[in-house]
């Protein structure tokens, strides 16, 4: 039962990880990247959620 925690854990990383190279990647200021950065590591689940649903994109896939 603990084994499926541990995956659980590796897909919340994975997804936050592709959250943050998003976020990085993305152009808006510096300001409003830290601020989504922050929401992503303090928030993990909720954060990648709303930054998933309202957060900016990155440069790459606005083309």
């Amino acid at each position: 039962m603990f084994e499926y925690a541990g995956i659980g854990g590796l897909i919340v990383l994975a997804l936050n990880i592709w959250a943050i190279v998003s976020i990085v990647g993305s152009g808006t200021t510096n300001g409003s990247k830290v601020l989504w950065i922050l929401l992503v590591l303090i928030l993990p689940i909720i954060g990648f959620v709303i930054w998933f649903v309202a957060g900016p994109k990155s440069a790459r896939a606005s083309v």
